[in-house]
């Protein structure tokens, strides 16, 4: 009697998953005021804003303040910077390689200082790349539904990237 014999090869690694990251501060070198990141597959929107400094630039409390509530409901989070460090933490822990791209430095340094939960310590991370693109020819202020808005500006990033001018780059 013969056997069939099965070779099971491992399944194909899951693709690099990309998270398009926007921020909104308060002017240049100021505090965070909200960060969003958008997945490259599937719908599950990171959002959070923190509270607002005392004393707002001009130009922010124009063009930024206004549009801070400007998201679905399920991911409106108003929470404290520490608050926010772990619910980043919660969101990323799925990822054991996250890459976060990003079109503008400022973005990708606030997105650093979130990671930071006290002196010493950061979040929980298996690993994490980041990545700066050059945006040249997007703009949040002409592609973005809801400009400056953290994540309207994001969603308008990942289409810019994946439609756009880049689709073949990234």
């Amino acid at each position: 009697m013969r056997y069939a014999s099965f070779h099971f090869s491992a399944p194909p690694p899951l693709p690099l998953m990309r998270y398009f990251l926007d921020t909104e501060f308060n002017g240049f070198g100021g505090a965070l005021i909200s960060l969003a990141l958008v997945p490259e597959y599937g719908d599950q929107e990171f959002y959070v804003s923190l509270p607002l400094p005392g004393e707002i630039h001009p130009w922010v409390a124009q063009n930024v303040v206004p549009y801070l509530r400007f998201v679905p409901p399920g991911v409106d989070y108003d929470l404290s910077r520490a608050d926010a460090s772990r619910h980043l933490e919660a969101y990323l822990a799925p990822d054991n390689d996250p890459l976060i791209v990003a079109d503008w430095p400022d973005d990708l340094a606030h997105f650093c200082q979130l990671l930071l939960t006290g002196p010493g310590n950061m979040i929980a991370l298996d690993g994490l790349r980041l990545q700066l693109i050059n945006g040249a020819g997007f703009s949040a202020a002409v592609n973005s539904k809801v400009p400056h808005n953290a994540l309207h500006d994001a969603r308008a990033l990942k289409e810019f990237c994946l439609n756009g001018a880049l689709s073949g780059v990234l």
